[in-house]
Order: C-alpha cells, then structure tokens, then sequence
C-alpha cells in the first residue's frame, strides 16, 4: 500500500522507519518531514493543516493509508475530512479527540464515569480562580483545558505562583484561547507512567509501559518540556499492574466513550500516578506520544503497519503483537534555551560517527538541511538518541556514550533520564 505519515517528530520519524521495514509498504511519503526521514521516507514540503493542499497530494498519489501524527490536525478533523473522501486513516475523529483538546471535558467525564482522577476544580472566570487559590493547600496543579504542546502544566507551590500563572493564562494568554479555561487540581506524589493502548472502538491492546520525563532539567526541576526523554519497559512495576490499568482506567474509558456516541479508535495514551496502591489518570493524549514512541517502536518486533492497518479495521481481536525481551532508552537532545527562547540553525556535528544497528538509532526532530547539505538543529527539540539491551544499565550507559558524541552549538540534554 501506498503510506503516508503526517508530522516532522521523533515520533514521525520512528514511525516511518518501522514502517518503512513492512512487506506491506508498496511507497512512504511523509509531510513535512524531517532530515532523518528523508532517509526512509519521501518529505514532501507541504504545510500540515492546510487540508486542500494535503487533499489534492492524496488524491494525485493515490494514497491508501494516512497516519497522523501529531494532535493538532486530530483535534482539528482531518480523519473525519479523510473518512469522507474514504481514505483509510489511523487516528480518532474529531468528536474523540476531545480527550485531549479539553481537560475540562476529560476530568468531568471521569468524574461521571468513575475513573481515578485527582480532585479538581474548573474555572472560566478570572477573578473566581484567584478567589479560589487564596485559602487553599499547597502544591497544587494548575493547567491549561486547550492543546498547549506539553507546555500547559504548572506544579504552583504557593499562591503568589498561583496567582502570576493564573493572569499569565487567563488574562495575558501567554498559550493563547488554550489558558481560556484552567483546571486546578490536588498535588499527587507518586510514579508518572505512560500507558499507550491501541483501541478499535471496542477491542484494544496495551502497549509497554513507558515513563517520559517532562521538566527540562534533572532531578524533575523547572519547567515542562514536550519531553526529554523516555524508556520502557519499567523494570520496578509489579506484574499485576498493567492489569490494574486495564480495569480501571482503560476499559471504562472505551465504555464510555462508546456510551457517550464518541466511539475511540487510534492510539489512547494515558498519562497516569502511581500513588502507593492506586492509579490515577492525570491526563489524556490521543496519539503516540514523543518521545515515547521512539523506544516503544524500537522494540517492536511485529509489523507496525499491520497493526496500525488491523487496528483501523477493526481486527485488534485477531491481533498479536511482539516485542524484544530488551530495555529502550530515548534522550532527547535539544536547544538551550528550550522550552523558551533559543538559537536556530546550528551544524549538529558527528553524526556520521553513530554506527546504527539494532541497538543504536538516532530518531530526529527539529532537523533540516542547508544549502550545503549539512544538517541542522532548527527546532526546540532536535533529536532522540535511542539504545537498547537486555540489561538496563548497559543500554543507559550505551545511549549516554553515543549523545556525547553528538555535538552542535548550545545543544542540552538531561543526564538523568
């Protein structure tokens, strides 16, 4: 079949090269694309959202099957604009994407319907949130409803934080019509833990469990990053975890979301605490996550496109899914200055001295090339070193040893991950 990704990811990025490796790949295309994907992949320079555009390519090509990547054309329809032209697409539609683009609607459906969440409150009005924080236990959560890119979630430790972070999103609308609408929620203290599970509508299959380490520096000090880096499987979890995931937030949440006439079908990421013996959901997403994708599809030893393929037609029942007996380790390598202001455009050196095999790739992000074919770091986040091993150590040191090597102009990385 003809394939096409949408999205310049790490994500992107791992998902064109496992799909790239499928029998059942006739040609790839993906848009925009990145200077790693042009490896495995035609990038074709078209913008993301403009639909007519994206259309008339589809169309021209006789594209069979478009994987969306990122959340911003979810959120915005495109699979419901696809749906209608009939093409195959991989990603919920507009009315089930809401679990992302809202996390007011999310805590009140799992208010509804029974499924963990920290207690919470949700405010419209200015002047009634500022009321609300000045009486209240501190730390507390304060987060933006709308899509903010991994960047709308505050850890608020007293209330003239509170108050600063409440006119920044409300009155300044630092994140634009995003800040709107904010949720304030308890504090929860525990383990963060990323439950990807792929849902036809009614059937679904977990992923491996992954953790993704939001804030920019080590120790989880300042502020939110779209990630920094991630690895699974999670060697600290007891077995009967992920079935404890499975009961309580996963099966009640495609319940109802089935009840509610917003059917799912796509990737369901689940942010979640591990608190002690409980589960809670802190957030959902509606797509792979980045940099979770990186060493989830690392260990992937099934064909990525046929699952992907299975899940929109409905056969997650008839589908078994493989995984390497291995640890993956994604650090992401980014811009200083990110999440903020930062510089552009930097020579990323050495790359040509990684030695790629099936235990060493490098998944880029915000890459180019220039006039000279020199790759370049032109976003915030650039690349996601990736390694594996049986051993968890020896795939942490290995993915450490190969971001030493890689060098550009005011590049960071945590050290922690």
């Amino acid at each position: 079949m003809k394939v096409l990704v949408l999205g310049s990811g790490g994500r992107e990025h791992a998902l064109c090269w496992a799909i790239s490796k499928s029998p059942l790949c006739k040609k790839l295309f993906c848009i925009p694309g990145n200077a790693g994907i042009k490896s495995v992949a035609e990038c074709i320079n078209i913008k993301i959202n403009n639909f007519n555009s994206l259309k008339k390519f589809i169309k021209k090509e006789k594209i069979n099957f478009v994987i969306v990547g990122p959340e911003e054309p979810i959120v915005n329809g495109i699979v419901d604009k696809l749906n209608k032209l009939k093409i195959k697409v991989f990603g919920p539609n507009k009315k089930a994407s809401i679990l992302e683009s809202s996390k007011t609607f999310t805590k009140d459906f799992c208010k509804r319907n029974n499924i963990p969440t920290a207690n919470y409150k949700i405010f419209r009005n200015y002047k009634d949130a500022i009321n609300y924080v000045q009486n209240i236990k501190y730390p507390i959560v304060i987060k933006a409803s709308g899509l903010a890119g991994g960047k709308g979630v505050f850890i608020i430790k007293n209330k003239f934080e509170a108050k600063k972070t409440l006119r920044d999103l409300m009155i300044k609308r630092k994140l634009g019509m995003s800040g709107k609408e904010v949720v304030i929620e308890d504090y929860l203290v525990g383990e963060e833990i990323s439950c990807l599970a792929l849902v036809d509508g009614k059937n679904y299959i977990p992923l491996l469990l992954s953790q993704d380490h939001k804030k920019i520096y080590e120790n989880d000090k300042g502020p939110n990053t779209g990630g920094m880096g991630a690895y699974c499987p999670l060697p600290y979890l007891r077995k009967n975890i992920q079935n404890k995931i499975n009961k309580e937030i996963i099966e009640p949440t495609i319940k109802a979301m089935n009840k509610e006439k917003r059917p799912f079908n796509g990737v369901l990421y689940a942010g979640l605490m591990l608190v002690k013996e409980k589960i809670y959901l802190i957030e959902y997403n509606v797509r792979f996550g980045d940099p979770e994708c990186q060493p989830l599809v690392f260990l992937l030893k099934s064909d990525l496109l046929k699952i992907l393929d299975n899940c929109v037609n409905k056969r997650l029942n008839k589908t078994i899914i493989k995984w390497k007996k291995e640890y993956a380790l994604s650090v992401v390598m980014v811009n200083k200055g990110y999440p903020g202001k930062f510089k552009k455009n930097g020579i990323i050196k050495n790359l040509n001295l990684i030695t790629e095999d099936k235990n060493t790739k490098v998944f880029h992000s915000g890459t180019n090339l220039d006039n000279q074919n020199n790759t370049i770091a032109s976003g915030g986040r650039v690349l996601s070193v990736t390694t594996s091993d049986k051993n968890f150590n020896k795939a942490k040191k290995k993915v450490y040893e190969v971001v030493k090597k890689i060098k550009w102009k005011n590049s960071f990385f945590r050290k922690d991950i």
